[in-house]
């Protein structure tokens, strides 16, 4: 097994060596109705738009498999006039939220209001999605190949990150570049957990603590058929007072307890060939501190990074022209303990490395049927362990 596995990472990389040029799917030039009114041409002024997603995942290791309604998303918006726009979606995970059960989660996804400035600037105010990564704003799943989204922006770049604040957004005059700058609120250290670098550590609008604050930009080149970004975020994660923070033994005030967080990409797409990289890198200076403090084994830094192909299949088709069939391949490698501080314990299962192999066919440009085998590959701490495993996903999704 990790023989095969190993060959067929080799290929992967060879395969997306030779492409080498890394990309946006065609789906996501795909408008659907919140697009149009982000965009200004909306024939209404109020629009309902949304997705959903449900998947069956089987792990061949552990012999054991799962079915779920993922989410159900709902977006409302509105025009006010040509200047000031609302945006709010409400999301469901897992179908059913019941009272002292674990399992599903109800959650507003997005909520702020969108000032035009000029035909190229606007400022947006309430709970944003910071543009970090290739998803996190772009994560509806007709837009990723596989069931799963990429691991790296999960784990490392937590998507559908969101945060309340102000962000500033816009496209230069003379060059094909578009910017963004947004101050938002800070993390919480005390809730970062073993296994998920900052994930845990947001706040997502909810009575969040204003003492720390954090700032976030990106900056995305286009030209021709690729799209170049780079992204970062640097912003505290203590929002406790001084007095509280002393007693913890923790550094306070706006920046406490830095994080940082650098992405960069790069995306291709032409004549049914798409491809993508992206790696990410998270820095955690006083991850001792944090230890001592909360006791939540915070690691020092972690990364990750992947890089995926995909072709359609029925790009020469005239009689399927307004289907796909996407055949594609992700290999993804990351590390969520890459250095640690003397107080933490190292976990290699969390060095890994994944291969996805599978299929995305879309009918209709907003509906998707996909299906992938992932092989995963880890690197334990001790032996006995089963160092390598398979699960199989199938998917289906939508957006309008």
């Amino acid at each position: 097994m990790k023989k095969i596995f190993g060959l067929s990472v080799l290929i992967s990389i060879v395969v997306s060596t030779a492409i080498a040029q890394v990309t946006t799917p065609a789906q996501q030039l795909i408008m659907t109705n919140e697009d149009s009114l982000n965009a200004g041409v909306s024939s209404s002024k109020t629009v309902l738009s949304g997705y959903g997603s449900a998947f069956y995942q089987r792990n061949t290791n552990q012999q054991t498999a799962n079915i779920t309604l993922e989410r159900i998303v709902l977006f409302v918006g509105h025009q006010f006039n040509s200047k000031i726009s609302v945006f709010t979606e409400l999301e469901v995970e897992n179908a059913k939220v019941e009272g002292g059960k674990s399992g599903g989660e109800v959650s507003i996804e997005q909520a702020f209001l969108k000032f035009n400035l000029n035909s190229r600037q606007y400022i947006a105010a309430g709970l944003l999605l910071p543009r970090i990564g290739i998803l996190n704003e772009n994560h509806l799943p007709v837009n990723f190949f596989g069931v799963e989204r990429p691991l790296v922006e999960q784990f490392i770049i937590p998507c559908t990150w969101r945060e309340l604040g102000i962000g500033f957004y816009g496209r230069l005059k003379k060059l094909p570049v578009n910017y963004s700058i947004a101050l938002l609120n800070g993390l919480n250290a005390a809730g970062f957990e073993h296994g998920s670098p900052i994930r845990e550590g947001r706040y997502e609008g909810q009575n969040a603590t204003a003492n720390n604050l954090a700032l976030t930009g990106s900056l995305q080149y286009l030209y021709n058929d690729f799209i170049f970004q780079v992204s970062g975020y640097a912003g505290g994660s203590n929002g406790l007072n001084k007095r509280s923070s002393d007693s913890l033994e923790l550094s306070s005030g706006m920046f406490g307890l830095p994080v940082y967080l650098g992405e960069a990409d790069i995306r291709w797409s032409k004549n049914g060939w798409n491809a993508k990289a992206l790696g990410a890198f998270i820095s955690i200076p006083d991850a001792y501190s944090i230890n001592k403090a909360y006791a939540n084994n915070t690691s020092s830094t972690s990364y990750g990074a992947y890089a995926e192909v995909a072709y359609n299949l029925f790009e020469n088709k005239p009689k399927l022209l307004k289907q796909q069939l996407n055949a594609f391949t992700r290999f993804e490698t990351m590390n969520l303990n890459n250095t640690i501080p003397s107080n933490g314990i190292y976990d290699g299962t969390l060095d890994q490395q994944n291969l996805i192999i599978g299929f995305a066919y879309l009918p209709i440009p907003n509906v998707v049927i996909k299906t992938d085998v992932r092989l995963l590959h880890t690197s334990p701490v001790a032996l006995p362990y089963q160092q390598n495993n398979s699960l199989i996903n199938i998917g289906i999704g939508y957006s309008f």
